[in-house]
């Protein structure tokens, strides 16, 4: 479990949601058997979706973060409810690649820069909506920022950050985002930035004096005030069903094409470990239910 708080300050012009996603990231890392950085990578992500899914009004609404910079990673995509649980896979979680110059994990070149940051919200109308922006740095935090600027018009700063144990454990995971609303005094801005500007290393707050330090460390003198705090998950909403009728959607000839060769087949779900078994007799009733 994880969970989001979300407070305000400086005379209600500052809202700010911070996430606590240790065991959320562990539970990803072992599903997929991620690299270190990949760990980061992952991690980070699904922090995003979470603070954008919790941010939603609508109750079955649902945020959906795709980040593809053209990097060994892969495309990385998180898919987050309306109540901040999370799911998310990548394409490469085997990937890796050395440590930065400054001793840290290189999740910008894993991810690469040359792509875009895409979120889609579905709310229940008809068509989500969707907005880009291009990456950034490829450490997701700087790109989640750049694209709720840019794309929403709401000025943001975020802080994500993973710090993987030496054994690959996940020792800590979240983040915050922080955003202003509108008629912000100039010298409210200047505060806040100088705030954010001298905090501690974020993983070093998250590790050492969890998350309701970075309160007082980017609202300091701001006067935070808690407003909620919402339990959190790795929560998939796979099913047999929805495989079915995931396994409808490729088609008679290839559903055929299975029955004949007269063997068990094994799907398994991408955002988590669960595999479902189908008998040739199974493929056959969902060829004649599409009769």
């Amino acid at each position: 479990m994880g969970k989001i708080i979300r407070a305000i300050g400086g005379n209600d012009y500052i809202k700010m949601s911070v996430i606590e996603a240790k065991d959320v990231v562990q539970r990803a890392v072992e599903i997929h058997n991620c690299s270190p950085t990949a760990s980061a990578a992952l991690g980070r992500s699904l922090c995003a979706a979470s603070i954008l899914g919790d941010m939603l009004k609508e109750e079955d609404g649902t945020v959906t973060v795709r980040i593809n910079g053209g990097g060994p990673a892969g495309s990385v995509i998180t898919v987050s409810d309306s109540s901040g649980n999370v799911r998310g896979y990548m394409d490469h979680p085997e990937a890796d690649l050395p440590l930065r110059d400054d001793g840290k994990l290189n999740v910008g070149d894993l991810i690469g820069r040359d792509g875009l940051f895409t979120v889609s919200r579905d709310i229940g109308l008809k068509e989500p909506y969707v907005g880009s922006t291009e990456l950034i740095s490829g450490e997701i935090a700087e790109d989640l920022a750049a694209f709720l600027v840019n794309s929403d018009q709401v000025p943001s700063a975020c802080g994500l950050g993973v710090l993987v144990d030496t054994d690959r454990s996940i020792r800590a995971a979240g983040g915050f985002i922080v955003q202003l609303m509108p008629g912000a005094p100039y010298g409210l801005i200047e505060k806040l930035e100088d705030n954010i500007f001298m905090m501690d290393q974020l993983t070093t707050i998250l590790d050492e004096d969890g998350p309701d330090e970075l309160f007082n460390q980017v609202m300091k003198e701001l006067d935070p005030q808690i407003l909620s705090e919402t339990p959190i998950s790795y929560k998939c909403y796979c099913s047999r069903e929805r495989i079915e009728s995931a396994l409808r959607s490729i088609g008679t000839d290839e559903l055929n094409a299975m029955v004949k060769e007269g063997k068990d087949i094994e799907v398994s779900c991408q955002f988590c470990d669960n595999t479902y078994s189908f008998t040739p007799i199974e493929l056959q009733q969902l060829i004649d239910t599409e009769r």
